[in-house]
This record gives C-alpha cells, structure tokens and sequence, in this order.
C-alpha cells in the first residue's frame, strides 16, 4: 500500500503524530517500569543507576539500529521494522518477568538482566522510530527539512514525562497503566504501518537510500558527542545540586528533564527567532547565574532552584542549537542521531555513576557550567571587540593571558579576604564587579570567556567548597547524596544537603548521650523508647529503619535488643566508624546493623521477631514510598509481636503524609494515634520539631501509651483517599499548599 499523491498532504501530520506518539511511549515507560520494580527491588542505588543504565544502552541500541536500517532499500525497511515491531508485541502486555533475586544477587547485574528481559524488545523497537521515521520521511518527501521533525520527537517525550506523575499515576493502578501503555504500542505500530506504506516503490534496490554528502570527520562527530554530551550531563547534575544544597522538593527531578527535553523542540524548530535569541543570551547567564549558583543562595532556595532551571534551559538550547547548525545532510541523519545519542549516554553516565565516585561534592555542576561556557556559540556582545580581536591570533594570545592573569589575582583577592562574616567585603564587592565585567568583554573569544567564567565560579563561592573539600571527614558523598558534618565546641551536626539528619551535643559524656533533635524524650519516638519497659519488659527487641548518627541507640537499656537497617554504607561509616558521632560509641558500643533495602530486609526477618518498629526514613523530604504501601505495612505486622508497635516518622517540609499512615492503619486493622512536638522556647537540646504517628493492632497498648505519655490524638484521615498499595500511589493529593 502506498498513499497517493492526492493524499499527500496527509504525510506530515502523520509522521508527525507517529514519532510524537512514539515518544510519549517511551517517556512514559521509564518510571512506570520504576514504580513496578520499586516493591520487588527496594530502593537501593544500584538498581536505579542500573536502570538508567539499561533505558541509555537500549536507546542507544535503538539508534544504531535505525542507522544500520538505513542501508537498506526504503520497502525493505519498513518491512523489517514493522516485523521487529510485531516480535516485540510478543512481550505485551508490558511488566516484569515473574523472576526473583536469590539472596547473594548483585543488583549491579541482576537488575539489568530482569529489565532487558522484561522491556527491553519493547523499549528498543520505540526508541528506534524517532531517527528511523524521519529517515522515512525525507525519503518520502523529499526536498523538505526532517529535522523540524525531531521537534515533534521531543515535544512527545515532554508530554510522557509530565502525563505519568500528574494524570497516569493518580488515577490508575498499575494493571490500568500497563493496559494503557499496551494499547498505545498497539495504535502506534498500526501508525507506523501507514508512514511505512509513503515510502517509496519505484526506486531501483542499489540505490533507494543514495548517499550523496560527504561524510562527517572526526572532528565532526566528536564535537556532536560534546555538544549532546554536557546538556545530558547538567540536566543530571542541575537535579542533584538543587536537591542537594537548595531544597529537596518532591517532584523536582521532573522539571529538569522536562525542561532539557523542550530544548530540542525550540532548538530544532522551523521558526530560529526563540532559539537565536536564547544562544545570543546564554553565555551572559552562564556567566553570572554558574558563578551565583556555586556560591549557594542558602537565604533564597526558591530563587536559586528557578535560577538553576533557568540556566538549565538556556544552556540546553544553545548547546543544541549548535548541534542544529552542525546537523548534517538528511542522508546522513541516522549517524548525526547516533552521535547524538552516544554524547547523551555519556553525560548521563557522568553524572549519575562517575561523579558520585570521584567527588565528594557535586563538582560536576560547575565543571559542565565551564564545559557550556566554552562551547556555546559565541556572538560577539560589542562590535569593536569583534574587530580587536577576532582577525587578530597574536591579539587573542595576548587577551588569553591577560584573562588569566586578572583571574588569578582575582581568585587570590577572594581567598585572602575570605573573613568571617557572610557577606562579602567592599574589595570583594569591587573584585567580583571586575570578574562580571572582563567575562562579559571576552563573550565571543570561547577561550579566554572558559578562563573567565573558571574565576567567577571560583571566586563566587567555589572556593568556599574546595575549603571544606580539603577538611578530612568534613564531607562525604555516596549514591544517596552528599553529607557534610560540620558544628562548633558546644554541638556537632550531619546535614545531607539542606536537611538536617542529625545532632549531637558535644562537652561532657552526659551532653553526648542526649538524644536531640526529631528524637527529643518529648517527641513521640522519645515517649515510647521510655515507655519500652513498661510494655515490654526488660528484654524489649526494637528495630530501626534509618541510622542517621545514631542517636536513638541512647534509648537502650541492658537486656535490650536492638537492630539498625540502614541501606547507606556512608551513613554507618558516619555514625560508627568515622569517630566524628560518639552516640553508638557511648550507648550501644556492638549495633546490629542490617546493610540494604529496609522492606527487603524485613521481609527476610523471622515472625514476631520485634515488639517495636521504628521508621525513620522520611525525614530529607523524600519518601521511599514502597515502604508506605498496604503489602509493607503488612511486612511490618508480620514482624511485629501482637502486641507491637510500629512508630512512623512523617515530618516533611511539603508533603502531609498523615492522610497515607491513616488510610493504611484502617485498612490494615491498626490503631492509630500522632504527635506533633513542637520545642519550647528557649530551645533546649537542639530540639526540633517533628511528626511521629504509632500504630499498633493491639488497642490496650495503644492506650497505655496514651496514658504514659502526652499529646497523642488520633491519626487523621482524609475523606476520600485511597491506600497506597504496591499497585497504586501519587504524592500529588499530599503536596501542601495544594
């Protein structure tokens, strides 16, 4: 079949609405496959990064497939696709295999395996039809632009991205949502058959797909891999710096992506007004919100995190509209993509695998700010400089080393006058004024610009990073985020990013064995830790899930047990190893402490082996929520004596998780009551505010913990809400404000 002449207007719209049907496909594959993997593998790092791993690989995959289809005659083509297409509908509907990890499988290799075995001919037969049709299409109709296409590709990809987390996820459980992506593959393999039958029929085999352009050099394709290379890579590392050092809102990760993915519609696009403006913009932002942003704005978070997108956004766009003015002739479109995707690949294996291994702060952020600094086009800002300077090579030299030199001195300025009080000096006020200043003369010189913007991103406040790097044990970094102990002679504190998860006082062995902080005796884990005995006896066994710095060991009595599940080896290391927290130490000097997944832990734990639970793994503002469903909840009850008690800690800066416990304790059978402990004032024992709700199915040890303690109410409830269940959760009902 092949549509006719007449019907020849018909052909745009509809690779139109294939490749963006096709990308919506694959943008909303990602995290519904996460949310399925989610209960079975827990939430360790290994089987997110081996995920991410998996999704790049067949992307990438997909891609070389595209260019080596490309070799073939137009029919044929469609052909061999369409049958990829129909053996990789042999995987619908679309979940994961029924395997389970034996108890010694490593993540780092299990996970793969289970993911390209569950989706993976799926994933690689969509993500192949983005490059792969807009081949078709330039074969179809020739002498128009497929690149405008690619546009279309991404704008699909956005709508994925944002459809899951705000449509698909509230109102379907997962048998809905793998239905409805099974469906959607269906509808776009028929659409796929309809662009298939444009190709054309009358081309001689030898020469259906000519190759006429001269092929790309090296230095060609390289500068592809970078260009595609950095914005992959900042999109990644914008995410983890504003959830590290700004604010760690749920939900965040999605605006970056999103915003990295609408680079590629504005920067491919037919009409170049937004995209030229915003190149022409861009080194000025780099220069002044990079330098800004690596300084911290710890008064302003809010400021800072649209400041960070902001830049986010402008560099993307320029990065690849370089990579839209590089774009070869259609013919070689497939390779162009390839590179394309092979440059995204590494990026986001850079930041998300590299970088946590080599830094100990996310250096990453400020080195690719440097990379998009020297490699986004370049305009001259003033005109006489362009004629200074750019016809000139000996003039460029000389201008080279006079950046340099007025960025050392500037950056030596900084460090000698780096004082004690916050804000900086009238001789750092004029220093920084001077770095602005020759950063913005040099835009258009790319070298002598990358020197500049380096000394705006060391004076600005990078110093201030370098200084605690040098500090030993002062920060550590791992998968989970990057922890910096930091405090004075009277207390000492571990702080991950800008949440607090832990303080110790510090001056006598008394003042180290005060429990502080969410753990006060007043708050709701502090009244029932007390309370161990008397519901218990003497040999009460208790478990705690999040060590932090070990602060609830000061709660154990001899003929106590106790165990600690902790799925961050950086943390124990911290709390047990490092000497810099003293409450095992002092308290519990031999801890059980249980590496991994805390529900995965749990469901390996013998019956009614504990009388007390605690949870305490909600209190950075992000929420494992697989440990907050119906099925974990029944773990607990399994691992819990009768007359056990479950203590849940939901403090949380946007998020009003009261409404989840509630709903799971009524569904579960529960009784529920909760505290909200609020420090008097003065503040005594670095006390802060906290949240805890205590469940338990025996109703008498609830009321005896009611009557031993004070302020417990019961747990409220939402009208209307649904429990979490393995199948079915959104945190989108509990975003405060909302």
């Amino acid at each position: 079949m092949t549509l006719s002449p007449s019907r020849g207007g018909l052909v745009r719209p509809l690779f139109v609405l294939t490749i963006l049907s096709s990308a919506f496909l694959l943008f909303l594959v990602q995290p519904m496959v996460a949310r399925m993997a989610l209960p079975r593998l827990g939430g360790a790092p290994a089987v997110w990064n081996s995920a991410m791993l998996v999704y790049q690989a067949l992307l990438l995959g997909g891609y070389a497939y595209a260019h080596w289809l490309g070799r073939l005659e137009p029919r044929l083509q469609g052909r061999v696709h369409l049958g990829v297409l129909l053996l990789a509908a042999l995987w619908l509907p679309i979940g994961l295999g029924a395997m389970q990890p034996g108890p010694k499988a490593l993540p780092a290799l299990w996970v793969p395996w289970l993911l390209v075995l569950s989706i993976g001919p799926l994933f690689f037969a969509v993500s192949a039809q983005s490059p792969l049709l807009q081949r078709w299409f330039s074969l179809s109709r020739r002498g128009q632009d497929p690149y405008a296409l690619y546009a279309a590709s991404n704008l699909g990809s956005f709508v994925g991205l944002l459809a899951y987390p705000l449509l698909v996820e509230p109102t379907m459980a997962l048998v809905g949502q793998r239905l409805l992506w099974s469906s959607g593959y269906i509808l776009v393999g028929l659409l796929v058959a309809l662009c298939a039958a444009t190709l054309p029929r009358d081309r001689p085999l030898q020469a259906a797909s000519p190759v006429t352009s001269p092929p790309p050099g090296r230095r060609r394709v390289a500068h592809w891999i970078l260009l595609a290379f950095v914005p992959s890579g900042l999109m990644l590392a914008t995410s983890t710096y504003i959830t590290t050092d700004i604010v760690a809102m749920p939900l965040l990760w999605v605006i970056p992506l999103g915003l990295y993915l609408l680079s590629f519609t504005i920067a491919f696009a037919q009409d170049r007004t937004a995209a030229d403006i915003q190149t022409r913009i861009a080194p000025i932002a780099i220069l002044l919100f990079g330098g800004i942003l690596v300084g911290g704005m710890p008064g302003l978070p809010y400021l800072g995190a649209i400041m960070a997108l902001a830049l986010l956004f402008l560099v993307s766009v320029s990065l690849h509209t370089g990579l839209y003015r590089l774009r070869p002739a259609p013919d070689r479109l497939t390779g162009f993509y390839l590179a394309m995707a092979f440059g995204g690949a590494l990026g986001g294996v850079f930041s998300a695998l590299v970088a946590p291994l080599l830094f100990d702060w996310t250096y990453e952020y400020p080195i690719l700010i440097l990379a998009a600094g020297v490699l986004t086009p370049h305009a001259y800002l003033l005109a006489p400089l362009r004629w200074l300077w750019a016809t000139d090579p000996a003039r460029r030299r000389i201008l080279v080393l006079a950046v340099a030199a007025i960025m050392i001195v500037a950056v030596f300025i900084m460090l000698g006058n780096a004082g004690t009080t916050d804000s900086p000096s009238s001789l750092q006020q004029v220093v920084l004024l001077v770095i602005v200043a020759v950063g913005v003369l040099t835009i258009g010189t790319p070298v002598a610009f990358g020197i500049a913007l380096f000394g705006a991103l060391v004076a600005f406040g990078g110093y201030q990073a370098i200084a605690i790097s040098l500090e030993p044990l002062a920060r550590t970094r791992s998968y989970f985020g990057v922890y910096t102990v930091h405090g004075s002679a009277t207390e000492r504190q571990l702080a991950h990013g800008t949440t607090v998860h832990g303080t110790q006082l510090r001056g006598s062995p008394a003042r180290e064995r005060t429990p502080t902080a969410y753990y006060v005796p007043g708050s709701g884990v502090g009244q029932a830790m007390q309370a161990l005995p008397t519901l218990y006896g003497p040999g009460a066994r208790v478990g705690v899930v999040g060590l932090g710095t070990g602060t609830l060991a000061c709660y154990a009595r001899p003929g106590q047990h106790w165990q600690f599940y902790e799925i961050d080896p950086a943390i124990v290391r911290i709390a047990r190893d490092t000497g810099q927290f003293s409450f095992l130490s002092r308290c519990l000097p031999d801890p059980t402490i249980v590496l991994g997944d805390a529900r995965l832990s749990l469901a390996g734990a013998k019956e009614a082996s504990l009388d007390l639970l605690a949870l305490d793994a909600f209190s950075s503002d992000s929420v494992p929520m697989h440990l907050l469903t119906r099925e974990a909840f029944a773990s607990y009850a399994r691992v819990l004596s009768p007359r056990g008690v479950l203590l849940v800690h939901i403090s949380n800066r946007f998020l009003d998780l009261e409404p989840v416990v509630a709903a799971a304790a009524k569904a579960g059978g529960w009784q529920a009551v909760t505290l909200f402990y609020m420090p008097s004032k003065p503040v005594r024992d670095a006390a802060t505010m906290s949240q805890w709700i205590a469940l338990s199915r025996d109703p008498a040890t609830i009321r005896l913990l009611q009557a031993r303690g004070r302020g417990w109410l019961p747990a409220r409830g939402r009208s209307g809400f649904v429990p979490w269940t393995d199948g079915y959760s959104t945190i989108l009902p509990l975003v405060k404000g909302l």
